[in-house]
């Protein structure tokens, strides 16, 4: 009966009447692996709000449940979304994807050199989780970093620029793909796993600071076997850490599928065994935005501890820009992904079948967004590089140890705090 039903059920309904929590609506949801609701991936529209001029100002949509390991009840299942955020969220998911079209682009061209790693295909993720924390959360991920940084604050121009080693990059160049940072934004780290003891060190001090701030640290499939990450699960559970470890499982690793790089349990929520998990649509921008709203909850407000979530995405690239992506799955499967689960267009569909937006609104950002892209481009090809003497810039906070030594013992370079 289920799968006779339409993807969409649009019902009007007064403007209060299915308001949510401040922060998040929490429903019993403990459907295991079996007992899940089948269900399309793009939800279901079951509210549409007041119009204004022939759109609705809000409307309220639903998705798949979540699954749950050691948890009797998981994040709220539906939620009410204004016109304004979901412009908003589709806006900044178009804006990832274009920015990362124009990184290829540009490494084609050589004008980036050395490692890019492209996350177009996971933008619900950035998305999905800047849109669920506070100002005092913090994130830390894998060198996949491009959409975070973004999204965290930097703009699109101190992206491409410090892929291409100019001035203008985040880090004026010094770091290149894999080491952007913004506030609360611990990076890019280029060290595989490497980032799940740093988010739990990040966490403790946020238990140590009593700021209520909770820690997100990203990690991928490939290194789920970590044994440092299972170290960093075990000292969150002994000291009830605000830290959430997520594994983004695009399920490819670096180029081995999930399935023959994972010999025990591949359910990768559960892997904290004694920490409890949660399966979440890593295609789905508001399951995953929920899902974050539920961990801060549970980690800051009920303080119970840590948790272990698992995203499921998918990249359309190949692990870095050096692999074409098509020696361990088929160009086929990349394409029927694209054609009916990619994030960017099944919320497109989302928003105008629930009348949030016009098409005409919808083509009118991606040409803008475009426009602004290229632009970015432009600049970062025409900016220069920083001169030698500021490689040693910006070491220390607080230099004590006077002129910096260079490649040889005898070399010595003037230290200046510059950011």
């Amino acid at each position: 009966l289920h799968d006779a039903l339409p993807i969409c059920l649009i019902h009007f309904y007064k403007r209060d009447c299915c308001r949510m929590h401040p922060l998040v609506r929490l429903l019993p949801r403990a459907v295991g692996a079996q007992g899940q609701r089948q269900a399309s991936f793009l939800g279901g529209i079951f509210g549409a709000g007041e119009k204004k001029n022939g759109i609705a100002t809000e409307a309220t949509f639903d998705w798949n449940p979540y699954k749950l390991h050691k948890l009797d009840d998981g994040p709220a299942t539906s939620c009410t979304l204004d016109r304004e955020e979901a412009l908003r969220i589709y806006r900044e998911m178009v804006t990832v994807r274009r920015m990362e079209t124009a990184a290829a682009n540009l490494y084609k061209e050589k004008q980036v050199r050395g490692f890019c790693h492209l996350c177009s295909g996971q933008e619900a993720i950035y998305t999905g989780m800047k849109a669920g924390i506070r100002e005092q959360d913090s994130i830390i991920t894998s060198y996949r970093a491009h959409g975070f940084t973004y999204v965290m604050g930097v703009p699109v121009l101190g992206v491409l620029a410090e892929l291409c080693g100019k001035k203008s990059g985040v880090v004026r160049g010094k770091g290149g793909s894999m080491h952007m940072y913004a506030k609360n934004f611990y990076g890019g780290n280029g060290i595989v796993g490497a980032q799940v003891p740093l988010g739990a060190g990040i966490a403790f001090a946020h238990k140590y600071k009593e700021d209520g701030g909770v820690n997100f640290s990203l990690y991928g499939d490939g290194a789920a076997n970590q044994g440092q990450v299972y170290e960093a699960f075990n000292l969150a559970k002994l000291w009830d850490l605000p830290a959430v470890f997520i594994c983004e499982n695009n399920h490819y690793a670096m180029g081995t599928s999930q399935e023959r790089h994972h010999g025990g349990e591949s359910e990768f929520f559960k892997r904290g065994d004694y920490i409890p998990g949660i399966w979440v649509d890593g295609m789905d921008v508001l399951a995953v935005r929920e899902a974050t709203r539920f961990a801060i909850d549970y980690c800051s407000v009920q303080k119970k501890g840590p948790l272990v979530y698992e995203i499921s995405t998918y990249r359309y690239h190949g692990h870095s820009m050096s692999d074409p992506g098509t020696s361990y799955r088929t160009r086929d499967e990349v394409q029927e992904m694209r054609k009916t689960r990619d994030p960017i267009t099944g919320f497109r569909d989302r928003i105008v079948s629930a009348e949030l937006a016009e098409p005409s609104e919808i083509k009118a950002i991606e040409i803008e967004v475009k426009q602004q892209v290229d632009a970015d481009v432009k600049k970062a090809k025409g900016d220069g590089q920083i001169g030698e003497e500021e490689l040693f810039f910006d070491i220390y906070e607080n230099n004590l140890g006077g002129k910096v030594r260079g490649i040889f013992s005898t070399d010595r370079h003037e230290h200046k705090k510059t950011q």
